[in-house]
Protein backbone atom coordinates (compact mmCIF):
# COMPACT_ATOMS: atom_id res chain seq x y z
CA UNK A 1 0.00 0.00 0.00
CA UNK A 2 1.37 3.14 -0.87
CA UNK A 3 1.09 6.30 1.72
CA UNK A 4 -0.06 9.78 0.91
CA UNK A 5 1.56 12.23 2.97
CA UNK A 6 0.04 15.48 4.58
CA UNK A 7 1.32 18.54 4.20
CA UNK A 8 2.48 18.67 8.08
CA UNK A 9 4.47 15.47 7.19
CA UNK A 10 5.78 16.32 3.95
CA UNK A 11 7.38 19.51 5.60
CA UNK A 12 8.87 17.47 8.08
CA UNK A 13 10.38 15.40 4.91
CA UNK A 14 11.90 17.76 3.24
CA UNK A 15 13.80 19.54 6.18
CA UNK A 16 15.30 15.72 6.57
CA UNK A 17 16.18 15.93 3.07
CA UNK A 18 17.61 19.35 3.42
CA UNK A 19 19.89 18.28 6.57
CA UNK A 20 21.02 14.83 4.36
CA UNK A 21 21.69 16.64 1.13
CA UNK A 22 24.00 18.55 3.21
CA UNK A 23 25.82 15.84 4.52
CA UNK A 24 26.51 14.01 1.68
CA UNK A 25 27.81 17.42 -0.31
CA UNK A 26 30.38 17.48 2.73
CA UNK A 27 31.19 13.84 2.53
CA UNK A 28 31.34 14.37 -1.73
CA UNK A 29 33.69 17.13 -1.27
CA UNK A 30 36.13 15.36 1.28
CA UNK A 31 36.50 12.34 -1.34
CA UNK A 32 39.85 13.60 -2.20
CA UNK A 33 42.98 10.69 -2.41
CA UNK A 34 44.21 10.08 1.01
CA UNK A 35 40.77 10.08 2.72
CA UNK A 36 39.62 6.92 3.86
CA UNK A 37 36.16 5.46 3.50
CA UNK A 38 36.16 4.77 7.16
CA UNK A 39 36.88 8.42 7.99
CA UNK A 40 34.07 9.28 5.89
CA UNK A 41 31.92 6.90 7.46
CA UNK A 42 32.52 8.82 10.90
CA UNK A 43 32.35 12.29 9.48
CA UNK A 44 28.34 10.98 8.25
CA UNK A 45 27.42 9.39 11.98
CA UNK A 46 29.10 12.59 13.68
CA UNK A 47 26.63 15.04 11.51
CA UNK A 48 23.54 12.90 11.39
CA UNK A 49 23.77 12.83 15.11
CA UNK A 50 24.00 16.55 15.49
CA UNK A 51 21.43 17.63 13.35
CA UNK A 52 19.40 15.43 15.73
CA UNK A 53 18.76 12.36 13.98
CA UNK A 54 20.12 9.02 14.08
CA UNK A 55 21.79 6.85 11.12
CA UNK A 56 19.18 5.21 8.87
CA UNK A 57 21.59 1.89 7.91
CA UNK A 58 23.66 1.42 11.07
CA UNK A 59 21.62 -2.12 12.12
CA UNK A 60 19.57 -2.22 8.98
CA UNK A 61 19.39 -5.86 8.52
CA UNK A 62 23.21 -5.79 10.20
CA UNK A 63 24.64 -3.36 8.18
CA UNK A 64 27.70 -2.65 10.11
CA UNK A 65 28.10 1.23 9.11
CA UNK A 66 26.08 4.60 8.69
CA UNK A 67 27.30 5.22 5.17
CA UNK A 68 27.41 2.93 2.43
CA UNK A 69 30.88 4.17 0.49
CA UNK A 70 31.56 1.96 -3.24
CA UNK A 71 34.30 2.27 -4.96
CA UNK A 72 34.60 2.51 -8.81
CA UNK A 73 33.04 -1.58 -10.12
CA UNK A 74 31.21 -1.49 -6.69
CA UNK A 75 27.18 -0.52 -7.59
CA UNK A 76 25.65 0.10 -4.00
CA UNK A 77 26.31 -1.02 -0.20
CA UNK A 78 30.16 -0.81 0.01
CA UNK A 79 31.29 -1.19 3.70
CA UNK A 80 33.55 1.62 4.90
CA UNK A 81 36.76 0.54 6.65
CA UNK A 82 39.69 2.91 7.84
CA UNK A 83 41.91 0.33 4.78
CA UNK A 84 39.92 1.55 2.22
CA UNK A 85 41.77 4.66 1.00
CA UNK A 86 40.49 6.88 -1.92
CA UNK A 87 43.52 6.86 -4.72
CA UNK A 88 43.39 9.27 -7.64
CA UNK A 89 40.94 8.46 -10.50
CA UNK A 90 38.59 6.53 -8.02
CA UNK A 91 34.78 6.83 -9.15
CA UNK A 92 33.04 7.03 -5.34
CA UNK A 93 29.56 6.37 -5.00
CA UNK A 94 27.89 7.75 -1.39
CA UNK A 95 24.50 6.11 -0.03
CA UNK A 96 23.30 7.91 2.99
CA UNK A 97 19.90 7.53 5.19
CA UNK A 98 18.87 9.83 8.43
CA UNK A 99 15.87 9.01 10.73
CA UNK A 100 14.43 12.27 12.34
CA UNK A 101 11.09 12.56 14.38
CA UNK A 102 10.16 9.56 12.99
CA UNK A 103 10.75 9.84 9.24
CA UNK A 104 13.23 8.81 7.29
CA UNK A 105 15.48 10.35 4.46
CA UNK A 106 17.72 8.46 1.72
CA UNK A 107 20.20 9.68 -1.14
CA UNK A 108 23.14 9.37 -2.83
CA UNK A 109 25.35 10.78 -4.80
CA UNK A 110 28.32 9.61 -7.49
CA UNK A 111 31.50 11.47 -7.51
CA UNK A 112 35.38 11.82 -9.22
CA UNK A 113 38.09 11.34 -6.56
CA UNK A 114 40.75 13.75 -8.22
CA UNK A 115 41.03 13.38 -12.17
CA UNK A 116 38.57 10.49 -13.72
CA UNK A 117 38.54 8.81 -17.18
CA UNK A 118 36.71 10.47 -19.51
CA UNK A 119 34.46 6.95 -19.60
CA UNK A 120 33.67 7.42 -15.92
CA UNK A 121 32.22 10.89 -16.70
CA UNK A 122 30.36 9.69 -19.26
CA UNK A 123 28.61 6.77 -17.21
CA UNK A 124 27.92 8.94 -14.23
CA UNK A 125 26.19 11.68 -16.90
CA UNK A 126 24.30 9.27 -18.30
CA UNK A 127 23.47 8.35 -15.06
CA UNK A 128 22.64 11.83 -13.74
CA UNK A 129 20.49 12.35 -17.10
CA UNK A 130 18.69 9.40 -16.63
CA UNK A 131 17.62 10.58 -12.91
CA UNK A 132 16.42 14.19 -14.42
CA UNK A 133 14.34 12.62 -16.98
CA UNK A 134 12.55 9.77 -14.43
CA UNK A 135 12.16 13.03 -12.22
CA UNK A 136 10.56 14.32 -14.73
CA UNK A 137 7.89 11.54 -15.17
CA UNK A 138 6.74 12.04 -11.66
CA UNK A 139 3.80 14.06 -11.82
CA UNK A 140 -0.28 12.98 -11.03
CA UNK A 141 -1.51 11.03 -13.14
CA UNK A 142 1.49 9.18 -14.78
CA UNK A 143 1.70 5.85 -14.07
CA UNK A 144 4.26 4.28 -11.99
CA UNK A 145 6.43 2.31 -14.96
CA UNK A 146 6.54 5.32 -16.42
CA UNK A 147 9.51 6.31 -14.03
CA UNK A 148 11.40 3.03 -14.75
CA UNK A 149 11.03 3.09 -18.76
CA UNK A 150 12.43 6.49 -18.91
CA UNK A 151 15.44 5.29 -16.68
CA UNK A 152 15.95 2.46 -18.42
CA UNK A 153 15.44 4.25 -22.25
CA UNK A 154 17.78 6.99 -21.76
CA UNK A 155 20.81 4.72 -20.16
CA UNK A 156 20.59 2.37 -23.01
CA UNK A 157 20.05 4.98 -25.78
CA UNK A 158 23.55 6.28 -23.71
CA UNK A 159 24.84 2.70 -24.53
CA UNK A 160 25.32 1.18 -20.85
CA UNK A 161 22.86 -0.78 -18.58
CA UNK A 162 20.91 -0.28 -15.52
CA UNK A 163 20.96 -2.50 -12.51
CA UNK A 164 17.80 -4.78 -12.06
CA UNK A 165 18.40 -6.30 -8.97
CA UNK A 166 17.84 -3.03 -6.77
CA UNK A 167 15.41 -0.91 -7.01
CA UNK A 168 13.73 2.84 -5.33
CA UNK A 169 11.46 2.71 -3.19
CA UNK A 170 8.60 4.93 -1.24
CA UNK A 171 9.47 6.43 1.74
CA UNK A 172 8.06 8.20 5.01
CA UNK A 173 7.93 6.22 8.53
CA UNK A 174 9.89 3.73 7.23
CA UNK A 175 13.44 3.88 5.09
CA UNK A 176 11.31 1.63 2.30
CA UNK A 177 7.99 1.74 1.50
CA UNK A 178 5.89 0.84 -0.94
CA UNK A 179 5.73 0.98 -3.77
CA UNK A 180 9.40 -0.53 -5.33
CA UNK A 181 10.45 1.64 -8.41
CA UNK A 182 12.34 -1.11 -10.87
CA UNK A 183 14.75 1.17 -13.21
CA UNK A 184 13.54 -0.98 -16.32
CA UNK A 185 10.47 -2.16 -17.33
CA UNK A 186 7.64 -0.77 -20.33
CA UNK A 187 5.40 2.35 -19.79
CA UNK A 188 1.99 2.97 -18.72
CA UNK A 189 1.73 -0.08 -15.98
CA UNK A 190 1.24 -0.08 -12.34
CA UNK A 191 -0.41 2.74 -10.10
CA UNK A 192 -1.31 6.18 -10.83
CA UNK A 193 0.47 8.65 -8.75
CA UNK A 194 -1.09 10.79 -6.79
CA UNK A 195 -0.29 13.81 -4.56
CA UNK A 196 1.15 12.71 -1.29
CA UNK A 197 4.03 10.00 -2.54
CA UNK A 198 7.11 10.54 -1.65
CA UNK A 199 9.56 8.41 -3.88
CA UNK A 200 13.70 7.57 -3.93
CA UNK A 201 14.21 7.25 -7.33
CA UNK A 202 17.61 6.24 -7.88
CA UNK A 203 19.17 4.70 -10.97
CA UNK A 204 22.05 2.45 -10.79
CA UNK A 205 24.32 1.95 -14.03
CA UNK A 206 26.86 0.02 -15.19
CA UNK A 207 28.76 -0.31 -18.73
CA UNK A 208 28.18 -4.46 -18.19
CA UNK A 209 24.68 -6.45 -18.91
CA UNK A 210 25.33 -8.92 -16.65
CA UNK A 211 23.75 -10.01 -13.48
CA UNK A 212 25.66 -8.35 -10.15
CA UNK A 213 27.40 -10.38 -7.76
CA UNK A 214 27.64 -9.98 -4.09
CA UNK A 215 31.23 -9.79 -2.27
CA UNK A 216 31.95 -12.43 0.43
CA UNK A 217 31.05 -9.77 2.59
CA UNK A 218 27.39 -10.33 2.55
CA UNK A 219 26.49 -6.52 0.90
CA UNK A 220 28.94 -5.42 -1.55
CA UNK A 221 27.29 -5.26 -5.14
CA UNK A 222 29.96 -5.59 -7.96
CA UNK A 223 29.64 -5.20 -11.88
CA UNK A 224 31.13 -8.23 -13.11
CA UNK A 225 32.66 -6.38 -15.87
CA UNK A 226 35.08 -4.57 -13.65
CA UNK A 227 34.23 -1.01 -15.15
CA UNK A 228 32.75 1.82 -13.34
CA UNK A 229 29.89 2.54 -11.88
CA UNK A 230 27.62 5.25 -10.87
CA UNK A 231 24.33 5.39 -8.51
CA UNK A 232 22.56 8.98 -7.64
CA UNK A 233 19.20 9.21 -5.64
CA UNK A 234 17.13 12.30 -4.73
CA UNK A 235 13.64 12.34 -3.09
CA UNK A 236 11.05 13.34 -4.87
CA UNK A 237 7.39 14.20 -3.88
CA UNK A 238 4.25 14.25 -6.31
CA UNK A 239 2.41 17.35 -5.92
CA UNK A 240 -0.15 19.51 -8.21
CA UNK A 241 2.89 21.47 -8.96
CA UNK A 242 4.90 18.84 -10.32
CA UNK A 243 7.68 16.85 -9.04
CA UNK A 244 9.10 18.44 -5.92
CA UNK A 245 12.56 16.98 -5.15
CA UNK A 246 13.04 17.47 -1.46
CA UNK A 247 16.56 16.45 -1.18
CA UNK A 248 17.43 19.88 -4.01
CA UNK A 249 19.16 17.82 -6.90
CA UNK A 250 22.58 17.26 -4.49
CA UNK A 251 24.89 17.48 -7.73
CA UNK A 252 24.16 20.59 -8.21
CA UNK A 253 24.81 21.56 -4.68
CA UNK A 254 28.70 19.99 -5.12
CA UNK A 255 29.01 21.59 -7.82
CA UNK A 256 28.18 25.17 -6.67
CA UNK A 257 30.80 24.37 -4.12
CA UNK A 258 33.85 23.01 -5.78
CA UNK A 259 35.04 24.06 -9.22
CA UNK A 260 35.49 20.92 -11.64
CA UNK A 261 35.04 20.21 -15.25
CA UNK A 262 33.09 17.49 -14.40
CA UNK A 263 30.55 19.82 -12.80
CA UNK A 264 28.36 20.53 -15.81
CA UNK A 265 24.27 19.61 -16.17
CA UNK A 266 22.83 17.28 -14.24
Amino acid sequence: MISLKSPRELRLMAENAEILREILVELALRAEPGTSTGELDRVAERRIREAGGRPAFKGYKGYPASLCASINQEIVHGIPSDDRILREGDVLSLDLGLERKGYFADAAITVGVGEISAEAERLMAATRAALQVAVEKAIIGNRLSDISHAIEFHVRKAGYYVVKEFVGHGIGRALHEDPAIPNFGPPGKGPRLREGMVFCIEPMVKADPDPVEIKGDGWTAVARGGGPTAHYEEMVAITPEGPAVLTGWIWEEFCRRRTSSVCTAR
